[in-house]
């Protein structure tokens, strides 16, 4: 009866760890040692066209998987497997920014999360702040695991051997 009682108590606690992990709005997630670096890569105004067409297949299976691992992360992911998902920034200057977004929440059509990205070229915004934003506008998604690996990110691995013309 007593490890019975110890056997709960120890599940009880481990349950009300992991809830409070998840529950961290403000945190962005700590990713594995040898998960792959963020590469930025800066679009020239007269490569603008050439990089559009070059990465909408991309964004098109990105899109047609989206669904799937939406309703993955919504159900729970394991232990230290993190959910992003790529779009643009815009700032008032009429620049924008490729950024990784860290997914807290998504309801109603609306993905909300962390800014997971060093910001370079549009002003106004930071690493780790709060951003949301409507899912028609998600270019990309990654579910990030513990041992480095990830799933997705289609249009990232793509952007790593693009080289424009």
């Amino acid at each position: 009866m007593r490890s019975t009682g110890l056997f709960l108590l120890f599940a009880l606690l481990l349950c009300a760890a992991l809830k409070g992990q998840s529950q961290e709005p403000d945190k962005l997630p700590t990713l594995a040692p040898n998960a792959p670096a963020d590469k930025s890569q800066p679009v020239k105004s007269t490569e603008q066209k050439a990089f559009e067409d070059a990465i909408k297949p991309y964004i098109e299976k990105a899109r047609k998987t989206y669904p799937a691992a939406k309703a993955r992360f919504l159900a729970g992911l394991p232990a230290n497997h993190f959910f992003f998902v790529t779009t643009r920034l815009h700032d008032s200057a009429g620049h924008w920014e490729q950024v990784f977004i860290a997914v807290k929440e998504i309801s109603d059509g609306v993905i909300k999360g962390l800014i997971a990205s060093d910001i370079e070229t549009v002003s106004g915004y930071k690493a780790g702040d709060k951003y949301s934003f409507p899912e028609a506008e998600l270019l990309d998604w990654t579910i990030s695991k513990p041992d480095g690996s990830e799933e997705g990110n289609f249009v990232g691995k793509f952007l790593d051997t693009y080289k424009p013309d």
